[in-house]
């Protein structure tokens, strides 16, 4: 019994070390990899559309049974903070790390779950494989997405990614446990405020 929870452990272990998309540094801006995928109103979705906007990026996924509820709550939380600081020019971006479960009317039905209080705010994206989201979530976000063998679960930082208008990740967030909200606010107000 011990054998096979220690695989498991092992890799997931290693895959975090690894981190396959390298470290984020503060200091530096990554360019988001262009893209065309399907969001939760079967609509298509590319980064041009994203472009000259402020946006906020996590991944997720609807059978997730551990990070992504409190995520999702903890980006709900942060879009009412959002409208109470009257800020409206901004996107909340949420690609699926399992795609091929997560179809648009899986991912609407996810939304709703949480109450968002303006969903026309959000994009919840598929449409792809999982290389394409594990080659973003490295190279754009320097986080890491893997399938985790023989499981239904998959491996994914757990960062609020903050984009500006010229689709640059800027900074990331914890998204999970100790979330920012003030910072993130006052960071979004700063770059829409820049970008007018």
């Amino acid at each position: 019994m011990y054998k096979k929870l220690l695989i498991p452990l092992t890799l997931i272990f290693v895959l975090m070390l690894s981190a396959c998309g390298g470290e984020f540094k503060p200091d530096h801006k990554y360019k988001v990899d262009s893209f065309e995928f399907t969001n939760q109103d079967n609509e298509t979705v590319t980064d041009e559309d994203l472009k000259g906007t402020v946006w906020l990026a996590q991944f997720v996924f609807t059978k997730c049974t551990t990070a992504c509820p409190p995520m999702m709550s903890n980006m709900v939380r942060l879009q009412e903070q959002l409208i109470d600081n009257n800020i409206e020019d901004y996107k909340l971006v949420s690609f699926s790390v399992d795609p091929d479960v997560d179809t648009p009317e899986e991912l609407k039905k996810y939304l709703g779950l949480f109450s968002a209080p303006d969903e026309s705010k959000w994009e919840m994206l598929t449409g792809y494989d999982m290389k394409t989201i594990e080659k973003l979530a490295a190279s754009s976000f320097k986080q890491i997405v893997k399938q985790i063998p023989n499981d239904d679960q998959v491996l994914h930082g757990i960062s609020f990614g903050l984009v500006n208008q010229k689709n640059e990740v800027v900074k990331l967030y914890d998204g999970k446990d100790n979330v920012p909200y003030d910072t993130i606010v006052q960071d979004m107000k700063a770059l829409i405020k820049e970008g007018n």
